[in-house]
């Protein structure tokens, strides 16, 4: 079977957290030649459309919680049916490996891959193993990851890491080459939500603006994503405050965004650490409280080692310890540099091409 005509099927739950590190190995296993299939299920839809995947598996799966024996059979009896699904496109479709991103709707891809012989990668985006991850990473033919420690891992799986990165798309890559400019007059601030958790954001930034300095008011310049049910709130805030703002629920051309940002604002979710890193960008970072196995701070601690970002702990967090995080860090224009500079020197800009060359090793 020559290069071209091989089939790579790439599984990930449908948040953004798992499909944009598994678009981002897709791109570049579909410019070596390989054809790709998209496992997921129908929370991807928003993140997944400019996907390079000549079709898409729509697999049941299922999650539950523990102590919950009911919802345990129940979850169990989709999971089966979706490895049912499974099995029977890999027998049309003859993929040569399976790659796993974590997130419920990949368990029935990989464990039908088990079954039927295929050779299987499983990446792992967070600091912590997840529980899919966790339950399939002793079986998987190989196990990659994120960021230099893999917490949660048995000892078995933990000798036989291959540490890659956290793929990134292209046009976020991309940005690991612009030089940082720290901010001479306006300060540009871009706060993101993540695909969870999104509301403390949405309403402590906005809350916090007439806390700032007037200086620094109206030097501001403000991106927001924001939860719609707080967009009202949110404008009438930053117009009270005298700060220019762009509010909207999701923004799209995250890559264009980065690039004029001077501090970033965010959860600690892999993708947003390893896209600050890769962009080069200082800092504030609220983990998600409610993140399993705290999984978040973790991650965060690829920037807050190195001094390239703040950590606020959601719990006690108040309007007036965040704009004290900002003000500070906007008043000293040559440590923004610095921790511009923090950040890129632990990025891994080639990710994606370290993980498709693991994947194409294992490959049948």
């Amino acid at each position: 079977m020559t290069t071209s005509s091989r089939v790579a099927v790439v599984a990930a739950g449908g948040t953004g957290g798992h499909l944009f590190p598994a678009e981002a190995l897709a791109n570049v296993l579909s410019a070596r030649g390989w054809r790709i299939v998209l496992a997921t299920d129908s929370r991807g839809d928003q993140y997944a459309q400019a996907f390079p995947a000549e079709e898409r598996l729509s697999l049941e799966a299922a999650t539950f919680r523990s102590g919950d024996p009911i919802g345990m059979i129940r979850a169990s009896l989709r999971i089966s049916r979706g490895v049912g699904q499974a099995r029977k496109a890999y027998a049309r479709l003859k993929p040569a490996v399976v790659v796993g991103f974590g997130g419920y709707p990949s368990l029935p891809a990989l464990l039908a891959a088990k079954s039927r012989r295929i050779p299987t990668v499983i990446h792992e985006q967070n600091a912590v193993l997840g529980r899919v991850n966790r339950r399939l990473a002793p079986n998987a033919t190989a196990v990659a990851c994120a960021f230099p420690t893999l917490l949660k891992a048995s000892p078995k799986v933990a000798k036989r890491v291959h540490v890659v990165g956290n793929p990134v798309r292209p046009d976020i890559a991309a940005l690991y080459d612009r030089p940082y400019v720290p901010p001479d007059q306006t300060v540009r601030l871009l706060v993101t939500g993540g695909s969870q958790g999104a509301r403390l954001l949405s309403e402590l930034v906005p809350d916090a603006m007439h806390l700032l300095s007037e200086d620094l008011r109206c030097r501001l310049r403000i991106e927001q994503q924001t939860r719609v049910e707080s967009i009202d709130f949110a404008r009438r805030a930053f117009r009270e405050a005298g700060v220019e703002c762009e509010i909207a629920p999701f923004f799209r051309n995250m890559s264009g965004r980065l690039e004029h940002a001077h501090i970033v604002v965010g959860r600690a979710g892999a993708s947003t650490v390893s896209e600050l890193s890769v962009a080069g960008l200082p800092s504030i970072l609220v983990p998600l409280k409610i993140a399993m196995d705290d999984h978040q701070t973790y991650n965060a601690r690829l920037l807050t080692d190195v001094g390239a970002a703040v950590v606020l702990k959601e719990d006690g967090l108040t309007a007036e310890a965040f704009a004290h995080a900002l003000e500070e860090m906007a008043a000293d224009p040559v440590r923004l540099a610095e921790r511009a500079a923090a950040a890129r020197a632990v990025a891994a800009p080639k990710a994606a091409e370290q993980l498709a060359d693991l994947v194409e090793q294992i490959a049948a």
